[in-house]
């Protein structure tokens, strides 16, 4: 997997305050970006998923139990 530098200002403060804590923020700000990544996906997953939802509308009984029943009878 290869990488890219992303570039961030900060004000000179914040960067000596970071460095005098010992807190290792090009990992921070790594961890944060994977982490809103995983968000933003799930946020558009269940926002997609509701559209679906919508566009099918109420399902009469009980599906899921229906489907698993039809699972094992196929399977």
């Amino acid at each position: 997997m290869g990488t890219v530098t992303i570039g961030v200002r900060v004000p000179r403060r914040l960067k000596e305050e970071l460095k005098a804590l010992g807190i290792d923020y090009a990992r921070e700000i790594r961890e944060y970006l994977e982490m809103r990544v995983r968000q933003e996906k799930a946020r558009r997953l269940v926002e997609e998923m509701e559209g679906l939802s919508r566009e099918v509308g109420p399902v009469s009984g009980n599906l899921a139990a229906e489907l698993v029943r039809e699972s094992r009878d196929e399977g």
